[in-house]
């Protein structure tokens, strides 16, 4: 039986964790993750979680608390965002090195300074060679079903890796929206007790962790958690597939929308993806040939597939809602661009820092500049949402 609940992003976080019974909470609370902190710690406290909820100093302890329960042979959890996600940074390798499969929500947030408390992507994007997985979330149901799904994924004996479950600040986990949640029975049909797979500490037979290792062998571990991600996407593909038929709801590592004659795509991660498909549900009924691409999974990157389902398009354009700050391109354009390969017609966008949203006039204004004549004088992503005269915020550059 589904019962359908009206819940947040945050909201849907506790109930996907709940359900997925973790052991340990290791718990540290940023805005605007708080909440899901103090949602296990509501249900640890009602008994509606068997867990121990462990109240830590950082997000570095949070993390480095998961790691140690996590090798005790527990599902452990913490979530965090922004600035708490840089402070675990070093634990982060920690965790994928020794390929402990823990799965934690980050919701995006932009980093100081200036100080800001809402969304963007430069947080994961800092993190994106952690040795982590990243799934992107468009709603608060993809936040429920992405978090269980990444159990699966993370804990296959062919990944053994660590994964984020990526939703934007405020726009999602502080949205409500209808959730359909299934059965406790149906969720741990699908993912089982956890069964540690690799390493795990045991007094009978004790083993060093994390020792220091020699040169002539580091390279070979790092090469192991590459095996690990190249087998990721054939595993998220196998699990998606099952999660469609055990719970009925689709997903995949990249989702195209009305492509089937596209003539400009619009490459998206997150919950401007939604956005995005409504302006090209507009755009086509003027009768424009435009498309979009919602790519999901950004670690591993479906290349392939994007490669695919792109290979129609006249012109593709990438949002990216990091500022990338010293690159000639935000790290989405910069992986896509890759696939597609130089002879490719395609352009980079940076909108939505700090939580400006990205709003239906901001997207039509990127199919248009996309329809129009390319310009040859562009040295790289072009700013679409900066208001006028920007240097007159602050005058940093006065006199300069």
């Amino acid at each position: 039986m589904t019962t359908y609940k009206m819940l947040d992003g945050n909201a849907a976080c506790v109930e996907a964790m709940t359900m997925a019974r973790v052991g340990v909470v290791s718990a540290y609370p940023i805005t605007p993750q708080s909440p899901i902190a103090e949602g296990l710690s509501a249900k640890v406290a009602n008994g509606s979680l068997n867990a121990q909820y462990i109240r830590v100093e950082s997000e570095h302890s949070a993390m480095s608390v998961a790691a140690g329960a996590q090798l005790t042979g527990v599902r452990a959890c913490t979530a965090t965002s922004s600035i708490g996600l840089i402070l675990m940074h070093e634990v982060l390798g920690l965790v994928s090195g020794c390929r402990l499969p823990i799965v934690m929500p980050v919701v995006n947030r932009a980093l100081a300074a200036p100080w800001s408390l809402w969304c963007d992507h430069q947080d994961t994007m800092a993190v994106r060679e952690s040795g982590w997985l990243q799934l992107y979330c468009e709603n608060v149901q993809d936040v429920y079903d992405l978090l269980l799904a990444a159990y699966r994924i993370a804990e296959d004996a062919r990944v053994q890796t660590p994964a984020m479950v990526c939703l934007d600040g405020f726009f999602l986990s502080h949205s409500m929206q209808k959730l359909s949640i299934p059965d406790q029975a149906l969720v741990d049909i699908f993912l089982g007790p956890y069964i540690p797979k690799n390493l795990v500490l045991d007094t009978s037979d004790p083993i060093a962790i994390n020792n220091l290792i020699p040169s002539d062998e580091f390279t070979e571990v790092r090469y192991q958690q590459k095996l690990g991600f190249d087998r990721a996407e054939q595993v998220i593909d196998e699990v998606f597939a099952e999660f469609e038929k055990v719970f009925g709801r689709r997903h995949s590592a990249v989702e195209g929308w009305r492509l089937e004659d596209a003539d400009i795509v619009l490459v998206t991660l997150g919950s401007m993806s939604g956005t995005v498909k409504y302006v090209v549900n507009n755009l086509r009924a003027r009768g424009k040939k435009v498309g979009a691409l919602q790519i999901v999974s950004f670690r591993p990157f479906p290349a392939e597939k994007i490669a695919s389902l792109l290979q129609g398009a006249r012109r593709v354009a990438v949002i990216d809602r990091t500022a990338s700050l010293g690159a000639r391109t935000g790290p989405l354009y910069g992986e896509v661009a890759q696939v597609l390969g130089e002879k490719a017609d395609i352009r980079g966008y940076i909108a939505g820092l700090g939580g400006r949203d990205i709003n239906p006039e901001t997207i039509e204004r990127i199919f248009a500049d996309m329809d129009a004549p390319a310009r040859e004088d562009l040295a790289g992503p072009i700013w679409i949402d900066l208001k006028d005269s920007p240097d007159k915020i602050r005058q940093v550059l006065r006199n300069v």
